[in-house]
């Protein structure tokens, strides 16, 4: 398996920024980058004439990741030649949030299961409820098969997102998948948090889907304000900032919600995922130590399947809320990644709207928010 990545700035243009060259070999190409640029069809136009027989897969962000570099304002092209797998592309719009268990479960649906060994899957970040998109994936999933991935970014702005479409234009209501087939292939993951939660448990009494209205039978965005102060002010971008935990059940472990969105007529709240009533949420806040910790435990997890070795490439998926809270140490989390899967791991990613993998290898996928998501392959 060989690497080459190449980022394009406004700038700069294009610039390799690694030594291989496999520009007519490639099989796939991955593409993160603010969404103004890969809607540039001359720009995409560049990748497919360097990369001739490369299937294309990306979305727009809210940051790039390459090496231990964060960037904005960019490109990162990661192409990748496999010596002896290969992969499909499927590609689904999506009308409307009501369609993601549908789309979840046709977009898997469309992949030969034989030899299928994992999917990766990138989705818009605001039209769609993540956590019913990866429900509809589970239920089609062939035993042994699991899902990893994200939902696209667009820096704290929240207004348009876009996915690489399956014929290599980037659009929005965009879900892609590409299916990776091959008995060499070693696929790993990890999702890990590091948020601290604080104050009581409020128990969901009124919800619909991924839109809560009320928190122990009070409108939920006057309680959430509450907790906020000043901060409300500059919703829902500050949200980013004091995600919810959420378990359904006592022991269940539990997974972190993120808003997208408030509604100020009904005092209601959007989320990435479903919020169900009678589930218990309670506020977070962020601990930067653990932060960068967790992104160190991620990493440990996604690269335990490879007995040893290291990856050839690992693909990070973290949340904006991160990025916005570290700030100018949100570099130290990829710095933590790196001496983790090593330094002849090509890495590339960026920071999404939601996560996408199961927290651990028998775990089963969920959507997660203000996590760092790490998938590793490498091919013996």
């Amino acid at each position: 398996m060989k690497t080459e990545q190449s980022k394009w700035t406004p700038e700069n243009g294009w610039e390799h920024i690694t030594d291989n060259k496999i520009n007519e070999i490639a099989q796939l190409v991955f593409l993160f980058g603010k969404g103004s640029h890969l809607k540039d069809s001359s720009l995409i136009s560049d990748v497919k004439k360097r990369y001739p027989m490369a299937k294309l897969i990306g979305c727009s962000t809210s940051g790039e990741i390459v090496g231990t570099n964060v960037v904005d304002n960019s490109i990162i092209a990661t192409a990748v030649k496999f010596d002896s797998s290969y992969i499909a592309e499927h590609s689904e719009r999506i009308n409307s949030p009501e369609e993601s268990f549908d789309i979840g479960k046709k977009l898997v649906e469309g992949f030969n299961k034989k030899s299928l060994k994992h999917i990766f899957v990138l989705s818009d970040g605001l039209n769609v409820n993540g956590s019913e998109l990866v429900a509809g994936m589970r239920s089609a999933l062939p035993d042994g098969v699991q899902v990893t991935g994200g939902l696209a970014g667009d820096g704290a702005d929240f207004k348009e997102t876009v996915v690489i479409t399956a014929e290599g234009a980037a659009d929005s209501k965009i879900i892609t998948a590409i299916g990776l087939y091959g008995e060499n292939l070693s696929i790993g993951y990890g999702s890990f948090g590091g948020w601290d939660s604080f104050g009581i448990d409020r128990l969901v009494t009124k919800s619909k889907a991924n839109i809560l209205y009320e928190l122990d039978n009070s409108p939920a965005l006057g309680l959430y304000k509450s907790f906020l102060g000043e901060q409300a002010q500059a919703l829902p971008a500050s949200g980013l900032l004091f995600p919810l935990s959420m378990r359904t059940e006592t022991d269940a472990q539990p997974v972190v919600r993120t808003i997208l969105a408030v509604n100020e007529d009904d005092q209601s709240l959007t989320f990435a995922g479903d919020i169900p009533e009678g589930s218990y949420v309670r506020l977070m806040k962020a601990n930067i130590d653990r932060l960068i910790d967790g992104a160190v435990t991620a990493a440990s997890t996604s690269v335990a399947p490879m007995s040893g070795s290291h990856p050839d490439l690992a693909i990070l998926i973290s949340c904006v809320g991160r990025k916005l809270v570290l700030k100018q140490l949100v570099e130290e989390e990829v710095e933590g990644v790196r001496n983790v899967v090593g330094h002849s791991a090509a890495i590339t990613g960026f920071y999404s709207y939601g996560e996408i993998s199961p927290f651990s290898k028998d775990a089963k996928c969920e959507l997660h928010n203000q996590t760092m998501t790490i998938t590793t392959i490498s091919e013996k």
